[in-house]
């Protein structure tokens, strides 16, 4: 008998977040253009999301309504109702067209105090809703000695994982973006043997849990042209920062992991 061919391989995931830089003309006439970015989306055939600010979730998914494009949001609560004066439910963000929430950010854990718990909680919360958890983790410390770097990178996101997945349903699915703490909004992401051998590490920690449920791990810190090709025997795709608020720059990348 002729060999079985291998399994299909999962689609590429590529997304960005506005954080908090654009207002909301900008924001908007940015999601417009970032729907009309759809057909080379398919042609590529990868999962797109975008995560703009609060506010503008709603004209947005108006907006990204037929295209496939995936919208994302940036936070989430922990809880769907009650009084939590400023929080945001993930009930209404489901409610709103939100499928993505992106939990955990270093900022979010350096700024506002956010522990693998809190994260933990929020993921949980995400799921209960329908959605799919954009978890962010990566190492504070760094080391240039490279075999040690790796281990400390392991050692550091490893805690962030499985504290995470430990409050989901098994078969729930999870994106992880590893984004070492060092390299973002460096002039330069981190070296391609570091992320590869960083994310096989972690792609072992995930398998020791033996979940049912898709894990896509994709990188984040710095990322833009080129990064993906160092990355696409590791990564299964990118979350990018500043590089990607020109669509044009969002388009190269589509283009460069077509068909990957």
């Amino acid at each position: 008998m002729p060999p079985l061919p291998p399994p299909p391989r999962e689609k590429r995931l590529l997304g960005t977040s506005l954080k908090m830089y654009f207002d909301l003309p900008t924001t908007l006439f940015y999601i417009s253009a970032v729907a009309q970015l759809a057909p080379a989306v398919k042609a590529a055939n990868i999962d797109l999301f975008v995560i703009p600010d609060f506010i503008t979730l709603l004209p947005s998914a108006e907006k990204l309504k037929g295209t496939g494009i995936l919208l994302g949001a940036q936070d989430s609560y922990s809880e769907d109702r009650g009084a939590f004066t400023g929080e945001v439910s993930p009930l209404v963000l489901h409610q709103a067209g939100v499928t993505v929430v992106e939990l955990g950010h270093a900022e979010r854990r350096r700024l506002f105090g956010e522990t693998d718990a809190d994260v933990a909680k929020k993921a949980a919360a995400v799921v209960r809703n329908g959605m799919t958890p954009l978890i962010c983790i990566g190492e504070k410390s760094k080391s240039p000695i490279a075999s040690q770097a790796v281990g400390i990178a392991v050692s550091e996101c490893k805690p962030q994982i499985l504290t995470a997945l430990e409050g989901l349903p098994d078969d729930a699915d999870v994106i992880l973006a590893y984004e070492p703490v060092w390299a973002i909004g460096a002039s330069e992401p981190a070296g391609a043997d570091h992320v590869v051998a960083v994310v096989q590490n972690l792609r072992a920690v995930v398998e020791g849990t033996a979940r049912k449920g898709r894990v896509r791990i994709v990188y984040g810190g710095s990322a833009g042209p080129g990064t993906f090709g160092k990355l696409r025997e590791g990564v299964d795709g990118l979350f990018l920062g500043r590089f990607a608020h020109d669509v044009e720059n969002l388009k190269k990348v589509i283009e460069e992991m077509k068909d990957s």
